[in-house]
């Protein structure tokens, strides 16, 4: 049985026809800042792979530390040739989604990554120093944050603003180890302080893989998703249906897929993207 199950998720992958990868854990590790970034084994083989095949993918990272474009030279540098189309960001799919909905002014809570896919779309960004008539509240990689920036989002909470967050995971994989998400940090103090509880905008909000099955133009049966959080890729999809892959080259290890309750439970678990590849290639 456990044989055949094998089979049936390594015929899956074989004839996947789109790809959403995560980055920071699956593809590469930076440091504490996400800088540095340096492939994981069997990351450059496994995006060549695909290109050879014509086979369209996105990478997904839920870090707002940079925005898209300036993500393809830092993965130039490790190896990995892909285009500003090819990478998606919370922030990314927050443009789309506040635009949508008909917010127009927006708190930035963070620097560039968090700020310019907004200001790209057309909507009006605001810092936390200049909070007025917000109507949103978008938080993401923001270290630098002070009391002032907390009491600032609190004070447009209770004038009517929503808030949204890029991640509500407490940590994320680097080189160094575990390190902390601000937008979780954040995220928490305005809800301890408000009541108001974010929205989650990035992984594994439905919102966002589907914005990356708009880019692909794959249907999520069709879709592998491959990622290091057994919390964040791999429910997002198994809740839409599609192939969810597990690696545990970043935050987890096979034991913390295996704790997971089965509906949310990686299809297949590997300890790196490359031996995803060699799986794929033996089939």
């Amino acid at each position: 049985m456990a044989e055949r199950k094998r089979n049936g998720m390594a015929a899956r992958l074989c004839a996947a026809r789109g790809f959403v990868i995560d980055m920071d854990g699956t593809l590469v590790l930076g440091d504490r800042h996400n800088r540095g970034l340096k492939p994981l084994p069997g990351a450059v083989d496994f995006l060549a792979h695909l290109q050879a095949k014509k086979i369209p993918f996105v990478l997904f990272t839920n870090g707002t530390v940079r925005p898209p474009r300036d993500y393809v030279g830092k993965l130039a540098d490790a190896g990995l040739a892909v285009t500003e189309d090819q990478i998606m960001t919370p922030s990314s799919v927050a443009a789309e989604y506040l635009k949508a909905k008909g917010f127009s002014r927006v708190m930035a809570m963070g620097g560039e990554g968090v700020a310019a896919p907004l200001a790209e779309i057309g909507l009006e960004i605001a810092s936390p120093r200049d909070a007025k008539n917000i109507d949103a509240i978008f938080i993401g990689w923001f270290r630098e944050f002070a009391m002032e920036d907390i009491e600032a989002a609190c004070e447009a909470v209770w004038g009517g603003a929503k808030v949204f967050a890029a991640s509500l995971v407490p940590y994320f994989a680097t080189a160094d180890g575990r390190t902390l998400g601000t937008s979780c940090a954040i995220a928490g103090a305005i809800e301890k302080i408000t009541g108001a509880r974010a929205r989650v905008l990035g992984k594994p909000a439905p919102e966002a893989l589907a914005m990356a099955r708009k880019r692909l133009g794959v249907a999520a049966r069709d879709l592998a998703v491959i990622g290091d959080d057994p919390r964040l890729e791999i429910p997002m999809a198994r809740r839409a249906g599609a192939l969810a892959i597990g690696v545990t080259s970043g935050v987890s290890k096979e034991a913390d897929y295996a704790a997971e309750p089965k509906a949310r439970r990686a299809h297949m678990v590997a300890p790196n993207i490359g031996a995803v590849l060699d799986s794929w290639r033996r089939s």
